[in-house]
């Protein structure tokens, strides 16, 4: 969608109205994730009673968009399923919208790179499926035409996800609730907990990984926000190292979460750092104190906190300055014989979650 239109295209709003006593699952982010989707909702025992709400960004990032796709175009067809419109998933307007080389110049480098170094996104995957090659002298025309053919379904599932899905009770939208500002602001409206206005009805969004709201923990669970009557739910599915998928139960307004690392059991009780801290996306340039082959010493710019990073999470470097993907040197406060998920073991002990919270155990484990 070229960008004057895209911001001014009012949101498509769509009414729905829940039988009392039926439970309604809201899920967001699942970004292509299929065997998370799968595994979370067994986990909730989803069933013909419940209506399932994906709360935006079914596509991207993740390994398999397309496939993600169709799997829950196949369940809307025996189950309550509602799949609302993120901001990465109107990919039906590579089909729909007249040419504009402004966005045939996005399309070739967005499929050239992969998106943005993700890996396929659901448009690449149907060329691929059709034969059709990608590359810089690519036919987009061709491709527009071949994907039109190919896949009438997938588009017209994208096609008919609303921007916002509202109920009796509740306003479900993937970015955040500003109608008057137009489609793309309902999809993409970064850390919407900061200026929203308390509604009359409860909102559930995503978008914003629920990480991004703490400055020294790493904390996927939902937040509850009752002053502002907002849900937040996105637990950073593909796109945190340590992400989950969370699922967001009304009207009780619980949650689960599922994802997929090792569990094992401490084995020795811990106590919980005095001074933490965690470096996330859009405040993660750092200062290289010391270069090791599993961790670097790092002072963060902005704060001049200093903590161990590890080697792997230096996303780039420019001499002594460099970016670090999401890190933290939080101690888990654990009992002995406390479940933890093993995110990445080291020589130090063990990255890992407890109950959605994220840090190390540096203790033996019993699997």
């Amino acid at each position: 969608m070229s960008g004057p239109l895209l911001m001014t295209t009012p949101p498509v709003v769509q009414h729905l109205t829940v039988a009392p006593g039926r439970r309604i699952i809201a899920v967001s982010d699942i970004h292509g994730n299929l065997p998370y989707l799968k595994g979370l909702l067994k986990k909730c025992a989803f069933s013909k009673s419940d209506v399932l709400v994906i709360v935006g960004d079914l596509l991207e990032k993740g390994p398999d968009p397309l496939g993600t796709m169709r799997w829950v175009m196949a369940l809307s067809r025996e189950y309550e399923v509602h799949t609302l419109c993120g901001n990465c998933d109107f990919w039906h307007n590579f089909c729909d919208l007249p040419d504009d080389p402004d966005m045939d110049a996005f399309y070739i480098r967005y499929l050239l790179g992969r998106n943005k170094g993700w890996g396929d996104g659901v448009i690449a995957q149907m060329l691929r499926a059709l034969g059709v090659p990608i590359g810089p002298d690519m036919d987009l025309r061709a491709a527009k035409r071949a994907v039109a053919a190919g896949f009438p379904a997938e588009l017209d599932f994208m096609r008919r996800m609303p921007h916002i899905l509202e109920t009796e009770d509740y306003i479900f939208v993937h970015g955040g609730y500003v109608p008057e500002r137009g489609a793309f602001a309902c999809m993409k409206l970064d850390a919407y907990r900061t200026v929203a206005k308390p509604h009359r009805k409860w909102t559930i969004v995503g978008h914003w990984p629920l990480v991004l709201y703490h400055e020294t923990i790493t904390d996927a669970r939902p937040i509850i926000d009752r002053d502002l009557r907002l849900v937040s739910i996105d637990g950073g599915c593909v796109v945190k190292d340590d992400g989950q998928l969370n699922a967001f139960f009304l009207p009780d307004m619980t949650w689960t979460s599922y994802d997929a690392f090792p569990v094992a059991r401490a084995a020795e009780s811990q106590r919980e750092s005095e001074t933490h801290f965690y470096i996330r996306h859009g405040d993660n340039a750092v200062e290289l104190l010391a270069w090791g082959r599993e961790f670097c010493r790092c002072r963060h710019i902005r704060t001049g906190y200093e903590m161990d990073v590890l080697t792997c999470n230096i996303l780039s470097r420019e001499g002594s300055r460099a970016w670090v993907n999401d890190c933290t040197d939080y101690r888990l406060p654990l009992e002995a014989g406390d479940e933890i998920s093993i995110v990445r073991t080291t020589t130090r002990g063990y990255q890992c979650k407890r109950n959605g919270i994220s840090g190390w155990y540096d203790g033996p484990i019993e699997s």
